[in-house]
This record gives structure tokens, C-alpha cells and sequence, in this order.
């Protein structure tokens, strides 16, 4: 699995394991200071780490941990002694996986992770892999006003609205997140905090205001619903359960036929436009029922630009 496929945790999650491994008995600040993250966001890591097995996913199919007091304690079942049988193609997916894991704050460049992937390039008889995650061409000017605090105006395009737009922002630390940069910004044109993707910045100008920089946050989120924003209810076929697991839900119903019933908030219609095109037309909008033809009107709109 390469960085840009996993969301933040799961990453972490991913490079925490062998460290933690090789670290019995650990104390919890510990983890939490080299991994970069709160107690708290690390024992909700924890708590992913023990959803790791096969159905039904009872604690230490694949790896055990302990984290009821002040340490953590973790091992592996012995499936991992096991040696692999791995076609080469397999054998460079896991290499370019294990590579972007230790670029991930927390991970040991000479523990075992680093160590199996040496032993690795060595049965493939590859060297020097290298895996590298494009940046967006704005990135550094963005990063540097977060740090020096300066104000930028800046042309961006909304892919909610699907419109370019000038705004003037405070930008917050950058951060990497579901495969693309953010920013967490003060929008001067909205009044208001609002996130925005890098790549889609078109220019950027420094001002002469300056404003109080805030500190890179661990776990930022990119979407942060308010109270405004339309909850809309979806049932989703079995095979779109990726759904509620990556959307902002706020509900999720498991239905008698596999299906979920999930209610999200949606920030911009054509953002849920996009994930019912995604689903396909089993997908069904429940509620509210001016919603009910989003799906149907965007797939009209995507076939009539098909047939021009």
C-alpha cells in the first residue's frame, strides 16, 4: 500500500506496528511523543491496531496489544514467521509500500521495517528504491506564510463550486492528508476557517498583514462539518461501504439486504455528486427529498456532455 492510499492514521497505524514490535512494555508518552500525536489519538490508534485479523476480527488473529495502563505492550501471532511466497510484482508493491511508511513521523530508519525492506531489495535484486510524493507547485510559498504569519492573496479554484475565486487566507501549517496537501485557513473573504487543497492554489501574493502563526496540528482534518451544512441520508450497496468509512457520517444503519444507511454531511452538492457517480445508480437518496435526483441529474449531465 503506497502513502497516498491511506488516510493519516491507518499510515501511522502501519508504521507504529513494527516499531512498537521491538519496543515491549513502552510507555504511552513515549509512543505518543515520537509518533507525533496526542494519548488520546494514540489509543485510538490502539484501538485500530486490534481491528487487524479476519472475520470476525477478534482480538489477536494477526497482532495482540495491551494499553489498559500507562504502557503499551504489543506482539505479533505466529503467521509472521512464516516465510512469503511473493511474485516479483507483489514483492515491488510491498517494497514501494514499506519505502513510503518510513517517510512516516515516528518510523525507525534502522528497525526492522528498514531492515525487511534491505532484505527485500535484496531478493528482488533491486537497490535504492525510491518513492516519491509530487508537491504542488505553490507548496513552499504557502508553508512559509503559515511560519512567518503573512497573509496571502490567492487565486483558487473550488472544485465544489467549480469556479476560480481570489481569495485573501491566513494559511495554518500545511499538512498531507487522503493523498493531497491542505491548509487549515482563515478565509478573509468568508469570515470564516475554511480548508484548502495546494494544488488547486493558482497564484499566490504576499501581503504586508501579518497575523499570530499557529502550530502544525497532528491528525488535522480536512473537512470539518458545521452546523449549517445539509445532512443527507444514503443507502449504499455492500460494495460502497468505503462510503461511510472515508465521508464526514454522522449515522451509519446496517440494512437487512447488506445495505448501509449513512448519513453524511456534505459540504458541496457537487462533491456528493461525485460520490454517487462513483457508487452507481444502486446508491438511493433517502432524505432530505430535494436531494433525491442528485445522482440521477449529475449522471444526465455527464451522458448529454458524452452525446455532444
Amino acid at each position: 500500500m503506497s502513502r497516498t492510499d491511506a488516510p493519516p492514521q491507518l499510515e501511522r497505524v502501519l508504521a507504529m506496528i513494527p516499531w512498537l514490535a521491538t519496543h515491549r512494555d513502552v510507555a504511552k508518552t513515549e509512543v505518543a511523543e515520537r509518533f507525533r500525536v496526542s494519548v488520546d489519538q494514540l489509543e485510538a490508534d490502539l484501538a485500530l491496531i486490534m481491528m487487524v485479523g479476519v472475520p470476525p476480527y477478534s482480538p489477536g488473529d494477526y497482532i495482540n496489544v495491551t494499553y489498559d495502563g500507562d504502557t503499551v505492550d504489543l506482539w505479533l501471532a505466529p503467521y509472521f514467521t512464516r516465510p512469503l511466497q511473493l511474485s516479483p510484482a507483489e514483492g515491488l508493491s510491498l517494497l514501494a509500500g514499506g519505502r513510503a511508511l518510513l517517510a512516516v513521523d515516528g518510523s525507525d530508519p534502522t528497525g526492522p521495517l528498514a531492515t525487511a525492506i534491505e532484505k527485500l531489495e535484496d531478493a528482488l535484486g533491486v537497490s535504492g528504491v525510491t518513492v516519491e510524493f509530487t508537491t504542488p507547485p505553490f507548496l513552499s510559498e504557502v508553508r512559509a506564510a503559515a511560519t512567518a504569519g503573512v497573509r496571502i492573496d490567492i487565486e483558487y479554484w473550488s472544485g465544489g463550486r467549480d469556479e476560480l475565486t481570489t481569495r485573501t487566507i491566513e494559511p495554518g501549517p500545511p499538512f498531507f492528508a487522503l493523498g493531497e496537501w491542505y491548509t487549515d485557513a482563515f478565509c478573509v473573504l468568508r469570515d470564516d476557517a475554511r480548508m484548502f487543497r495546494v494544488d488547486r492554489i493558482r497564484s499566490v501574493r504576499p501581503t504586508d498583514v501579518t497575523f499570530t502563526p499557529v502550530a502544525p496540528r497532528s491528525g488535522a482534518a480536512v473537512y470539518h462539518p458545521r452546523p449549517t451544512d445539509p445532512r443527507v441520508t444514503i443507502e449504499l450497496p455492500p460494495h460502497a461501504s468505503w462510503v461511510a468509512e472515508s465521508a464526514p457520517s454522522e449515522a451509519v444503519e446496517d440494512l437487512a439486504d447488506g445495505y448501509q444507511r449513512v448519513v453524511i454531511a456534505v459540504s458541496e452538492r457537487a462533491w456528493l455528486e461525485r460520490i454517487l457517480l462513483q457508487v452507481g445508480p444502486e446508491a438511493r437518496v433517502v432524505d432530505p427529498p430535494e436531494w433525491q435526483t442528485v445522482g440521477v441529474d449529475a449522471a444526465d449531465r455527464v451522458l448529454a456532455r458524452y452525446r455532444a
